[in-house]
């Protein structure tokens, strides 16, 4: 059974960071494309990033040179850094999975099979 928790959000100062991580079990992180999405309030789900179970990281473009995903096979665990959080960063963020090849990982939410529950990230002073 897949399951994915993520752990790491929280209050922060706008210009601060953030580590956030996805616990992955009943998954084999190199054999899935995996990603964080986030939900601010009264908005749709958004993609930040992914990488694909070949290794390969994409980010949209808004977040660019702020985040940092990556993964420790080893530990089954999917990180993300954001560096230089913003008050309009604050939104639930969500790490998904889904068990596919190749170098390309889908920045669109209906192609991921299995999601975590959300971490709360508030930017606010």
């Amino acid at each position: 059974q897949v399951q994915l928790v993520e752990s790491g959000g929280g209050l922060v100062q706008p210009g601060g960071s953030l580590r956030l991580s996805c616990a992955a079990s009943g998954v084999t992180l190199p054999f899935y494309h995996m990603s964080w999405f986030r939900q601010a309030p009264g908005k749709g789900r958004e993609a930040v990033a992914c990488v694909s179970s070949g290794g390969t990281t994409h980010y949209i473009a808004a977040m660019k040179g702020r985040v940092t995903i990556s993964r420790d096979n080893a530990k089954n665990t999917l990180f993300l850094q954001v560096n230089s959080l913003k008050p309009e960063d604050t939104a639930v963020y969500s790490c998904a999975a889904v068990p596919r090849g190749g170098s390309f990982c889908p920045l669109t939410d209906w192609e991921y099979s299995y999601w975590g529950q959300g971490t709360q990230v508030t930017v606010s002073s």
